[in-house]
């Protein structure tokens, strides 16, 4: 975890950051177009009225193209998709790469799809009957069969309080106390 101290300086850079997560160029030699980064961004939200966590996760398009279709072995498309395939895809490899614990308990994240905005892809889970929060421990290992490069942020808010984190390759896990 990080300290207080340190937590707002490395906010504070990574708010800076944030205009640069549009930022794209093209390789002369084989015309690709790449991103000098690799980052994604997971928000947890308790809505402590309607006791549900509510999930979303911001991704470069092309990265998590590239991971589905490596890791299921098809084409993927997530700007022009076949809705039904892709949503498949999506709502497993979520289940193999973002897990919850929440006070000592594995709780299982319901995928409700996903939406293509520009460069991202956003895409929602959310888990319902969940009571008060004293715990949470998070596995997340999204990206993290891209490469080495990889950093995940992670934004939690519980009862208004926001605990944000990042883990870069190889990290995973992140534990939260409420």
């Amino acid at each position: 975890m990080l300290t207080a101290s340190s937590f707002y300086k490395w906010l504070l850079i990574s708010i800076g950051m944030i205009p640069l997560l549009a930022i794209t160029y093209t390789d002369e030699r084989s015309g690709i177009v790449s991103h000098p980064f690799y980052m994604a961004v997971t928000e947890i939200n308790y809505n402590k009225k309607d006791k549900v966590f509510e999930v979303s996760a911001r991704l470069f398009t092309d990265d998590f193209e590239k991971v589905l279709g490596d890791a299921y072995n098809t084409k993927v498309d997530l700007v022009n998709p076949n809705r039904v395939a892709m949503d498949k895809l999506i709502k497993d490899y979520f289940k193999n790469h973002l897990m919850m614990i929440v006070d000592d308990r594995a709780i299982e994240l319901n995928y409700l799809g996903f939406e293509h905005d520009s460069e991202a892809v956003y895409c929602f889970l959310e888990v319902e009957r969940i009571e008060d929060i004293k715990k949470l421990s998070i596995k997340n290992s999204i990206l993290h069969d891209l490469n080495e490069h990889q950093i995940n942020i992670m934004h939690v808010i519980v009862d208004g309080k926001r605990k944000s984190i990042k883990l870069n390759y190889p990290d995973k896990v992140a534990n939260f106390k409420f």
